[in-house]
């Protein structure tokens, strides 16, 4: 007696999810193991300190940091200076917009105690440029 096509059809679909809870648990049980996967990690320390790519990269990394300094420290025109961004912190306190104020002020924190770390960094730089050029490796 043949069986009804209902009945196959279940009967065949009952088979394939089986099959593929079977396959599915290794792969599943794989991803679930608590060992830690393979960390990207170099396959040795440094050998030394970068001074031959620093020399080279040094004319690039000063005109960064000019770049920076004298943006921050433009005038109320130049985008990104301090004193645009004091002029939008006054701004928003006169039209009474407290949470802007406050967000502004932060950012206008982070600004003004920046000037001093990139001036830092510019002086670092020329010595590390004096060094480049004693060394012969510019």
């Amino acid at each position: 007696m043949l069986p009804n096509r209902k009945t196959a059809a279940t009967a065949i679909g009952a088979l394939a999810l089986s099959g593929a809870l079977i396959w599915a648990a290794p792969a599943q049980a794989e991803s679930a193991s608590p060992a830690p996967a393979a960390s990207k990690t170099a396959e040795s320390a440094p050998k030394g300190d970068g001074a031959k790519a620093i020399c080279k990269r040094l004319p690039k990394a000063q005109t960064r940091v000019n770049t920076a300094i004298d943006r921050l420290k433009g005038g109320p025109t130049v985008l990104g200076s301090v004193a645009r961004l004091e002029q939008r912190v006054a701004n928003a306190q006169t039209a009474g917009h407290t949470q802007v104020h406050d967000y502004l002020n932060d950012r206008l924190t982070f600004r003004k105690n920046l000037l001093p770390t990139l001036q830092k960094r510019q002086d670092d730089l020329k010595a590390v440029s004096a060094w480049c050029s004693a060394q012969g490796a510019k």
